[in-house]
C-alpha cells in the first residue's frame, strides 16, 4: 500500500492511495447519518459510513452532563427502532447509549476515527480524501452535522478580554465556575439550562439577542413537533396554518428550567456594547466585570470537506434541491438544520428527509425505488 502527502488548507496530511470503492459513502457517524443508512439497508447498495469519532454517539457525545432532551423517548427515535422508555427524559448518556446500540442493531458498515479531508469529483462519481485512506464513491452523502463547528458572534475587543471564554460545545458541568461571575450570552434551549445550572454554583447574567419565549409548562418536545408537522404538511399543500404560541427555538420549560424560574434567575437582559479587558460595556457606557463568558450561540454547518467543490456559499451553505446538491449531482446533504429540511437536525424530525434522500439515492445510483418496511 503507498502513501502519499494530501494538502488541504496548508496542512500537509498523510494518506494511503488504494482507493477503496463503494456505492455510497456517507460522511458522518451521528443521527442522521445512521437514519439514511438504515434506509439504504433496503437495497442492493453498498454503503460506507466514515465518522471522524473515536465511539458512537455522534454529537451528543459532547453534550453537557445534565443535558436532557424535551421530548419523550418515543418522540425521539430514528427509524425501525423506538430508544427504550426511560423515566422522565432521555439524558445525554441515554441517547449515546440508544445510537450505539441502534448501530449494532443494524450492523452498519462503519470505520472510524476517520476524518474526511476533502471530497473531488471523478468520473462521474467522487474520491473521498481522508486522513485513514482514500475511498471511491458513486454518491455521497454529507451528514457532518454542525457541532464541530461553532459559532461565536462579532464582538468589538473580544481578544483583549483576559477572562475565560467557553462555548457551549465544550461546557460539562457547572463546578468550573462555583464562586464566580458568570456571562451566558445566547438565548434558546442551551443559553437557558445552562444559565439554569450555572446560577446554582455562581452569579450569573443572562444575555439574549431579544427578550426569551418560555413554552407553558405542559408543552414539550412532541407537541412542538407535531406543530412543525402540521405546518409543514399545510405549506406542502398550499395551505397557511395560524400557529399556537411556541416553535421548535422557544424554551422548554424542563425540570432545571423551571428550578431556576423559582429562584428568580431566570431573567435576560439585552446585549453589550463591547468588550473590556476583565468584562463587558453595556450599552449605556456602564461596565461589569466577568470571571467567564459562556457562548450559547449556536453552531454553523460543517462542510470544510466540500470547499473544493466550490459550492460553499459566504453563508456557509449548499444550494440544495430537496437534499441533494444543485451544483453536484451525485451529492446529498442531510441533518444540517432547517435549510436541509423542517426540523432535520432533530433525532425523529429527521426521519422522512433520510428516507427521501435514500429513495433519491437508489434511483439515481439503480432506478429502483426503495422497498417497503
Amino acid at each position: 500500500m503507498e502513501e502519499q502527502i494530501y494538502t488541504q488548507q496548508g496542512e500537509n496530511i498523510l494518506v494511503t492511495t488504494e482507493e477503496r470503492p463503494y456505492d455510497v459513502v456517507i460522511v458522518g457517524g451521528g443521527q442522521s447519518a445512521l437514519a439514511v443508512a438504515y434506509f439504504l439497508r433496503r437495497t442492493s447498495l453498498s454503503v460506507m459510513l466514515l465518522d471522524s469519532a473515536h465511539a458512537p454517539g455522534g454529537a451528543w457525545v459532547h453534550g453537557w452532563d445534565s443535558l436532557r432532551l424535551f421530548s419523550p423517548a418515543q418522540w425521539s427515535s430514528l427509524p425501525g427502532w423506538s430508544m427504550p422508555s426511560v423515566e422522565g427524559y432521555p439524558t445525554r448518556d441515554d441517547i449515546v447509549d440508544y445510537l450505539a446500540q441502534y448501530e449494532k442493531r443494524y450492523n452498519f458498515s462503519i470505520e472510524r476515527p476517520v476524518l474526511v479531508t476533502d471530497i473531488c469529483r471523478d468520473d462521474g462519481g467522487f474520491i473521498v480524501h481522508a486522513d485513514q485512506g482514500v475511498w471511491r464513491a458513486r454518491a455521497v452523502i454529507s451528514a457532518t452535522g454542525t457541532w464541530s463547528h461553532p459559532y461565536v458572534p462579532v464582538y468589538p475587543n473580544r481578544s483583549s478580554y483576559v477572562g475565560q471564554q467557553m462555548h457551549s460545545a465544550h461546557y460539562r458541568n457547572a463546578t468550573p465556575f462555583t464562586g464566580q461571575e458568570v456571562l451566558v450570552v445566547g438565548g434558546g434551549n442551551s443559553g437557558a439550562q445552562i444559565l439554569a445550572e450555572v446560577s446554582g454554583v455562581a452569579k450569573s447574567t443572562w444575555v439574549t439577542q431579544t427578550e426569551p419565549i418560555f413554552l407553558p409548562d405542559d408543552v414539550d418536545g412532541r407537541v412542538l413537533f407535531e406543530r412543525a408537522t402540521a405546518k409543514w404538511k399545510a405549506r406542502q399543500e398550499g395551505r397557511v396554518l395560524q400557529d399556537p404560541p411556541g416553535g421548535l427555538g422557544d424554551v422548554v420549560m424542563v425540570d432545571s428550567v423551571k428550578a431556576a424560574r423559582e429562584r428568580g434567575v431566570l431573567k435576560a437582559v439585552r446585549p453589550f456594547r463591547e468588550f473590556a479587558e476583565n468584562g463587558v460595556i453595556w450599552q449605556d457606557g456602564s461596565e461589569t466585570a466577568f470571571d467567564a463568558v459562556i457562548w450559547c450561540t449556536g453552531f454553523r454547518p460543517a462542510l470544510r470537506h466540500l470547499e473544493s467543490l466550490g459550492i460553499v456559499t459566504q453563508e456557509g451553505k449548499v444550494a440544495l434541491s430537496g437534499t441533494q446538491s444543485v451544483n453536484v449531482p451525485g451529492l446529498w446533504l442531510v441533518g444540517y438544520g432547517e435549510w436541509t429540511g423542517f426540523a432535520s437536525a432533530t433525532l425523529i424530525g429527521g426521519m422522512r428527509y433520510a428516507k427521501a434522500t435514500a429513495l433519491e439515492v437508489a434511483q439515481a445510483l439503480q432506478g429502483e425505488p426503495l422497498a417497503q418496511q
